[in-house]
């Protein structure tokens, strides 16, 4: 990759460049407070506005358990202020009545409290139904639970997600919003601190047959199966299932658990990865209320705050962070300094390539613009036109979004060798790209860094292809220069 300063360049060419490739808060109500809160307010967005979040509702932004067989997908997403959000998109049969809707959404919008994962705005167009909550980037409580990969979630960890979570409970009750449907591990949610939070999507039944449970029917309330109804006392009930989950680590029948407890065997239901965590006293108190929570008569079950109360004094390790607790590796300091990537520079770490392809069509030629106008002063041949008719073409196919055509016609303006653009290699590494090429991608990426050391698309399409190709270490790398370069960009 040495000097090309002998040719006519439609950039800056530096010669003898080189490829660098190589705390628990108080138990009282914990209310944000709106002035200091980003998403104080409730948006109502458009479908283009959330199309364009969601990378035109991709699936690789999807982020429900069950993927797009989910009867109702969420997405992740990134609204226009660098703010990532969850947008839970509803399938065309669920709520016929749009005003119905808008009510129930801007009902719950109006929550806002740091146990929630909250309701931000909704959309409803047409026919379709979308709500845009905050984005909890570390997994739910099943994935933690029940499918850990290095450590168990602790006994300390396991007591906090139990209170967090009656504490959100009792924060909906006392706001007028005491039913939640479908509560389970899946619906609870773990924010950048590790703090498990209550989705908001719970709070607003799932379709217009007001179906509330879409479990295995052993986990259901007796009275939803006797009437369909949800009622607090229901919500009380599957905060009980949840008490099982968080001290067998399993996902066990209420009727089987209250069988071992009142046959004095409720050691049997404690996760053995916890043994020797935890007093015999402290499981015992659990245990027992979560007894109460299953009670076949509704009246006989505790409510949301008599819950808050019994967990208060069982909180253990209070002084340790959840993120600690939960095992999750804190940022470098260099990390927390990195600015957000830009939309090219975040599809391009999806492997994005509709998205990459519209926003290098949308950005044109501008980066070889620096030097552009030297080429008035030099005399024209009949050469320099060949080339610049070559990629004339190419950039014809390159919009019709015809790769090979594109190919061909960019390889005949770099091989005539008269001209150089940094554009033209980003390109073809697209169309390389398109068309399952990545070694020559790479190449491609490479060569207009070598062209362009300091143009960070340059990076961010190395890192596609280094994606492509197996070799992910590598691509965050390039994503990382790409975001350093785009930081000292936006700072001069």
């Amino acid at each position: 990759m040495g000097a090309r300063c002998s040719k006519f360049c439609l950039c800056w060419c530096p010669c003898n460049t080189k490829s660098n490739l190589q705390d628990l808060p108080d138990n009282e109500d914990v209310k944000k407070d709106e002035k200091k809160d980003p998403w104080a307010g409730f948006t109502e967005y458009s479908l283009d506005q959330l199309r364009t979040a969601t990378s035109g509702f991709s699936p690789d932004n999807i982020v429900s358990e069950h993927g797009e067989k989910a009867p109702n997908v969420v997405y992740k997403g990134r609204i226009e202020d660098d703010r990532f959000v969850a947008v839970k998109r509803f399938n065309k049969s669920a709520w016929p009545d749009s005003r119905q809707f808008l009510e129930e959404a801007r009902a719950v919008g109006q929550l806002r409290n740091e146990r929630l994962a909250n309701l931000v705005g909704c959309c409803c167009e047409g026919e379709e139904r979308l709500l845009v909550a905050e984005f909890m980037p570390n997994e739910t409580l099943s994935k933690h639970l029940f499918h850990w990969e290095t450590q168990p979630m602790k006994w300390a960890m396991r007591l906090r997600v139990a209170l967090y979570l009656a504490q959100a409970l009792e924060y909906c009750s006392s706001s007028g919003r005491a039913l939640y449907h479908d509560l389970n591990a899946y619906r609870i949610l773990f924010d950048q601190d590790g703090n498990p939070r209550l989705s908001c999507f719970g709070l607003m039944k799932n379709s217009r047959d007001g179906k509330s449970y879409s479990t295995n029917l052993a986990f259901t309330p007796p009275e939803y199966l006797r009437t369909g109804r949800i009622t607090q006392e229901s919500v009380v009930y599957s905060f009980g299932t949840l008490l099982l989950d968080l001290l067998s680590g399993k996902h066990i029948p209420p009727s089987h658990a209250l069988d071992l407890i009142r046959g004095k065997n409720f050691l049997l239901l404690m996760d053995s990865c916890l043994e020797g965590h935890f007093s015999n006293d402290d499981g015992t108190e659990l245990v027992r209320l979560a007894s109460r929570c299953l009670q076949y008569e509704p009246r006989e079950r505790p409510n949301a705050k008599s819950l808050v109360t019994a967990l208060t004094p069982l909180q253990k390790e209070t002084s340790v962070t959840s993120q600690v607790l939960l095992g999750i590796p804190e940022e470098s300091a260099s990390s927390k300094e990195t600015v957000s990537l830009t939309p090219f520079g975040e599809a391009c770490s999806r492997r994005d390539l509709t998205t990459i392809h519209e926003i290098l069509e949308r950005v044109g030629y501008k980066d070889d613009e620096d030097v552009a106008n030297e080429l008035s002063f030099q005399m024209w041949t009949d050469q320099i036109q060949e080339s610049l008719n070559s990629k004339k073409h190419g950039d014809s196919a390159f919009h019709a979004r015809d790769f090979s055509t594109a190919i061909n016609y960019y390889s005949q303006f770099i091989d005539g060798g008269t001209l150089v653009s940094p554009t033209v290699y980003a390109r073809r590494c697209l169309c390389y790209l398109m068309n399952n090429m990545p070694q020559e991608a790479l190449g491609d990426a490479m060569q207009a860094q070598s062209i362009s050391p300091t143009w960070s698309t340059a990076f961010y399409l190395q890192a596609v292809a280094l994606f492509s190709l197996g070799m992910d270490n590598d691509a965050q790398e390039s994503l990382k220069d790409g975001t350093t370069l785009e930081t000292r960009k936006h700072r001069n």
